[in-house]
């Protein structure tokens, strides 16, 4: 499958950049678990989710979780990109007064289902908006986004595995596998692996990509439900930090913010590989 990266590519490197310039105005943190799930979102928002920027309440709109909540930055930049909302907004990113708060906020901001922030909540929240939609026989889709480090929550592993008892096929995850935490490696915090077999044993179907690679993250998004009557998950292999050289894989950017120096290097790197 080609895909459509001649459109999705230069939207991912664009919220790359948008997101770099938000966190370094707002002295933020977490661009690292930004970056690395750039293309996913590009993907998802440029050829996957059925949603309408000029009505974000439509009721048969697909639904998107951010449950890294933390992530948020990069999230709005592409709802901005979108047209949920101006780009001009982008600049308020978490200033006093700002509706664009430092986790995923739905108060005031068209396109956010959930105000996530609090690891472990939106896969949750989804089954329930999936749960849902089946029962009322609507015909959308619920898609949340989980970080490897959150399946160390108790209450992903609960819905994990009411899910597959409700055949929840119209839910699916998606895992941000880039293999750092907040506080380390994630096989040295609390292992995952085999990642996949866990789902396969809790009975999702399931899929492994390159969380990087256009054509093969549209494929996957493009197939699901990989079996009737089987909730999906996507676990995607991504890098901390992807983009920007100084800062993938390097633990330090889940927390800190560039510098000016470091932001001219980076938005450097971006434009070279557009």
């Amino acid at each position: 499958m080609s895909g459509n990266s001649i459109f999705t590519k230069p939207l991912a490197q664009k919220i790359r950049a948008d997101s770099l310039r938000m966190v370094y105005k707002a002295n933020a943190s977490h661009i690292g678990a930004c970056l690395s799930m750039a293309d996913l979102l590009a993907v998802l928002y440029g050829e996957i989710l059925q949603v309408d920027p000029e009505q974000p309440d439509w009721s048969e709109r697909d639904r998107f979780i951010l449950s890294k909540g933390h992530g948020t930055a990069i999230l709005y930049a592409v709802l901005a990109e979108r047209g949920f909302f101006s780009s001009q907004w982008l600049d308020t990113y978490f200033q006093d007064g700002s509706v664009l708060v430092g986790h995923a906020t739905r108060h005031g901001v068209p396109g956010v289902e959930v105000s996530t922030g609090s690891l472990g909540h939106g896969l949750p929240i989804g089954c329930g908006m999936a749960l849902a939609a089946k029962r009322g026989k609507q015909p959308h889709r619920v898609f949340v986004m989980l970080s490897d480090g959150e399946l160390d929550e108790g209450s992903n592993w609960e819905a994990i595995l009411f899910a597959p008892q409700h055949q929840l096929d119209n839910l699916v995850a998606i895992v941000d596998y880039n293999k750092i935490q907040s506080f380390g490696v994630v096989s040295e915090v609390m292992e995952l692996a085999p990642l996949g077999d866990k789902w396969s044993a809790f009975r999702w179907a399931v899929r492994e990509i390159d969380g990087h690679d256009h054509a093969q993250i549209e494929s996957a998004l493009g197939s699901v439900p990989f079996e009737m009557g089987k909730p999906s998950v996507i676990i995607a292999h991504t890098t901390k930090g992807k983009g920007v050289s100084f800062m993938e894989n390097k633990l330090e950017w889940h927390y800190k913010s560039p510098n000016t120096e470091q932001l001219a290097q980076a938005l450097a790197e971006l434009e070279m590989t557009e």
